[in-house]
């Protein structure tokens, strides 16, 4: 599986990074029709085009956080756009959006409502929405500096609690992927993977190029990480067969795409987990990338907080000062009931009772009092 990718070179250094060995083409004698392949020896290498398209106005933007709807570089045959003989085996760059717009889909081309940023190999010729681009050729190659991928092999983890790693091409010695200071574009060794691309029209008849990288089952080098892993080109011969879609038959296509041998990787903080960090601290080695710096907050959220923490503050200072007021009410209670001497102070009156007030009122009559007329009777 692939869900993020890391490309911080700029469209000069993309082409330079994607430089090619020139090839040229010869007519056999004896066959009709084929062509053939051969390096030009003592020739340099050949720059790709960088072949900019209108994409609904999109652009491609270098980021340390790529996700799919991004717009990224892609590598494509020239021959698609032109019928030139010397365009046969040339290679051009172009910019697409990764997720594959349906070709069936009408309004927003972002509310198709399917998941297109990967391409299951062994469902490819079985999808409505693959089969058609690879019968047609439309085979590219996704270039990025390295990939991120998650850890989900093993004990099961909520996905905010995986590790993220970021996978990328074995360097030269003294290269060090994630310090753009230790290489340059034309010395560093991009990770290539296979795709299929797609044109979709909107309504006013734009076209928008979008793609899908194609993934199979992980080998032992990555089964331990995910279960998934994209076909990775090693080879400019595997980039070759793969582009040249004139030349290489479908089933010789598939043939090229095989798991990776050789793959490096370091594991990456959690900033990645959010496609809105952007910051180089992403692909970095987690012991070399500094702490996260939590976001200024919203002055407005700011204010209200400070309102709502002097309202609580005085709250409970109101209740503290009504617990102080009764708490000396009730000592001043209890010191006025207990003196020195054991007699009640200041006690509040007792309440009359009825059975007081009739034996004060018989005594005033010259009466007997009700224990009086009980004892009479007995």
């Amino acid at each position: 599986m692939c869900g993020r990718t890391c490309l911080t070179l700029d469209p000069d250094q993309v082409i330079c990074a994607c430089k090619y060995p020139k090839k040229t083409t010869r007519k056999e004698t004896d066959s009709k029709e084929k062509d053939y392949f051969k390096d030009e020896k003592g020739s340099e290498m050949e720059t790709p085009e960088w072949r900019a398209e209108f994409n609904l106005g999109r652009r491609y933007h270098a980021s340390y956080n790529i996700a799919p709807t991004d717009i990224t570089p892609v590598i494509v045959s020239a021959a698609h756009f032109s019928d030139a003989e010397d365009q046969k085996c040339a290679r051009v760059v172009m910019p697409m959006m990764w997720g594959m717009i349906p070709f069936w889909h009408k309004g927003d081309y972002r509310r198709h409502g399917l998941t297109t940023n990967n391409c299951r190999l062994e469902h490819l010729m079985d999808s409505k929405l693959y089969r058609g681009p690879f019968k047609r050729g439309q085979r590219c190659v996704v270039i990025c500096e390295g990939f991120y991928e998650w850890q989900t092999a093993g004990p099961a983890k909520k996905p905010s609690e995986r590790e993220a790693y970021l996978v990328f091409v074995p360097q030269a010695e003294d290269v060090k992927i994630y310090d753009k200071s230790t290489w340059s574009p034309q010395d560093v060794k991009l990770l290539r993977m296979a795709g299929l691309f797609d044109v979709w029209e909107d309504e006013s008849g734009d076209k928008m190029y979008s793609y899908s990288i194609i993934t199979f089952q992980s080998s032992k080098i990555m089964s331990w990480m995910h279960y998934r892993m994209p076909a990775i080109l090693e080879t400019e011969q595997q980039m070759n067969d793969w582009l040249d879609f004139k030349r290489v038959s479908d089933t010789e296509a598939l043939a090229t795409l095989r798991p990776a041998t050789e793959l490096q990787w370091h594991r990456v903080t959690k900033l990645v987990n959010n496609s809105r960090n952007k910051s180089e601290e992403c692909n970095k080695p987690i012991e070399l990338a500094a702490k996260p710096v939590k976001p200024p907050m919203n002055k407005t959220m700011m204010s209200w907080l400070n309102v709502r923490k002097k309202r609580e503050e005085q709250i409970k200072a109101e209740q503290s000062d009504a617990s102080d007021g009764e708490n000396e009410e009730k000592e001043g209670v209890t010191k006025r009931r207990t003196s020195a001497d054991g007699s009640p102070v200041d006690s509040p009156a007792k309440r009359p009772r009825f059975r007081d007030f009739k034996n004060e009122a018989l005594e005033r009559s010259g009466g007997s009092s009700d224990c009086e007329v009980k004892s009479a009777e007995r």
